[in-house]
């Protein structure tokens, strides 16, 4: 994608803005309360470059019949059994053409300007391979409460391998409303780009098919980390999102959600986790997992299965672990940062390099990041 706008008088965000295909790509399953609204936010954006494609997940409520009503502007993929969202998300992925991709849960409202607001964002730096906007919490009846509430700014990780949506259930009062780097894009509504796309899929896709749903997006934050690649955070790009999953109340999400949530926690480390990481927090680490596995045998045995799946999946994720390693260049010291930050400031680089070229390259401290390949 080009970045630097080489007319007299022009900018680099412009250029990039009108030039760049975006495309958005949703995933559906029994989404019909929500579908129909989140596309009419998605073309009611100003920005018009842009490809919708809707994975149809077997749904058995009126998605289908709603997404009927949107034929002339969406391409529509329907399948016949539930593949699940990392799944589903590849297919469309696959069948995209913009220079950056979308993903968008059926249940986001997107506020004006979002999109333009994101590209504006990723062409700060041309190794920022994946933005994220404030999302903010939305009732199911898609109401906002009375005082507006973070749902997610972006994913951090904790010493004890935990990742969270950063600023949950925090009051939208300013905290949030800086750019800045953090290590992942919640990806109820990530803008990726095509280039890191390319350069961080396995074999099996983009988002990790064996995780089915839940934790896929921190899966591919890890692993861009680990291969380089930068996240933005751009609090001007507003959108809504009814939550499933709530943090500290698991019994609020179904059964299978559950399984997924634990056995994909299991599969994550498999995939990404070194061994200088695991050094510095395997103490904290394995008494999380040592709760994790007490809680599915004492309180929660409909996750018990997960521990089972998670051995099942074992030998593709120990040769998609080998495929990545092979690959990384971020070094020890970076990585291990970010498991105690939850963002980077922009400055200084951003504004030393807007002033001398209008884009951004490499510019976190180089004892932090390998050469890249």
């Amino acid at each position: 994608m080009p970045v630097v706008d080489s007319r007299p008088g022009g900018s680099s965000c412009q250029y990039a803005m009108k030039s760049a295909l975006v495309s958005v790509t949703v995933v559906t399953h029994n989404s019909g309360p929500f579908i129909g609204r989140c596309l009419d936010a998605v073309f009611g954006q100003e920005y018009e470059a842009l490809q919708v494609i809707v994975v149809d997940n077997a749904s058995q409520d009126e998605s289908r019949q709603v997404l009927a009503g949107y034929k002339d502007r969406i391409q529509l993929i329907e399948n016949d059994r539930n593949t699940g969202f990392a799944a589903g998300q590849n297919q469309a992925i696959a069948a995209s053409r913009g220079e950056w991709v979308l993903t968008l849960n059926p249940d986001v409202l997107l506020q004006p300007g979002f999109i333009a607001r994101l590209l504006e964002a990723g062409a700060l730096d041309t190794r920022v391979g994946s933005v994220c906007g404030k999302l903010l919490r939305m009732r199911r009846d898609l109401t906002m409460p009375r005082a507006p509430r973070i749902d997610s700014a972006g994913i951090y990780f904790t010493p004890g391998m935990r990742h969270f949506d950063r600023g949950w259930n925090e009051p939208d009062d300013g905290r949030f409303n800086h750019t800045e780097y953090v290590f992942g894009a919640c990806a109820a509504a990530a803008l990726y780009r095509r280039e890191m796309i390319a350069d961080v899929s396995l074999d099996d896709g983009f988002f990790d098919p064996d995780f089915f749903t839940y934790r896929e997006d921190a899966d591919v934050a890890w692993r861009a980390q680990l291969l380089g690649w930068h996240c933005v955070y751009a609090p001007q790009a507003v959108a809504r999102h009814v939550r499933r999953m709530i943090n500290g109340s698991r019994t609020s999400a179904p059964s299978i959600l559950r399984m997924h949530s634990v056995k994909n926690r299991f599969l994550m480390r498999v995939n990404n986790i070194t061994s200088d990481l695991y050094r510095r927090c395997w103490l904290r680490a394995t008494l999380r997992d040592l709760l994790v596995i007490g809680g599915c045998l004492f309180y929660e045995p409909g996750s018990l299965p997960a521990l089972w799946h998670t051995l099942g999946c074992l030998p593709r994720a120990l040769a998609k672990r080998r495929h990545i390693m092979e690959r990384r260049v971020a070094s020890d010291e970076y990585l291990a940062t970010w498991f105690h930050v939850r963002s980077r400031p922009l400055e200084p680089w951003i504004s030393r390099a807007a002033e001398r070229n209008g884009v951004v390259e490499n510019h976190l401290p180089g004892s932090l990041v390998i050469e890249p390949r």
